[in-house]
């Protein structure tokens, strides 16, 4: 995947995980893909499995926003470092990580999601 292509397609794909709109954000993921983070570590296989699971991320986080700070394309997609603006409990915490992209015919085939949690989970303990 080129850089223009993988910037264009990280922004329609990061704008859908704002909003709780789990149905729209599906749509990027291809019927087979694989979907893993820190909180789901063995991942979902299939989009009805990854859509589930979507159901409950956004409708707990509705509010928070993704942006890309770097892609870096490759034959399978790209790797993207992101920063996440993610409300807790009436504060915005700003999170960086990294995703591992792996696309075929505009549709994601597998998504790896990598962050450090600590500050994240302290937060909405303390909240």
């Amino acid at each position: 995947m080129n850089l223009k292509d993988a910037e264009d397609f990280c922004i329609r794909w990061l704008s859908s995980w704002t909003g709780n709109q789990p149905d729209r954000l599906i749509q990027f993921y291809s019927d087979d893909a694989f979907y893993s983070d820190p909180t789901a570590r063995k991942g979902f296989q299939g989009k009805n499995k990854i859509l589930s699971y979507f159901k409950i991320l956004l409708r707990n986080n509705p509010n928070w926003v993704w942006t890309h700070d770097e892609i870096i394309p490759n034959e399978k997609g790209f790797v993207l470092k992101w920063k996440a603006k993610i409300p807790v409990k009436g504060n915005e915490m700003v999170e960086y990580g990294m995703d591992i992209v792996e696309v075929t015919n505009d549709r994601i085939v597998r998504n790896e999601v990598y962050f450090d949690t600590r500050k994240l989970m302290e937060n909405i303990r303390n909240s």
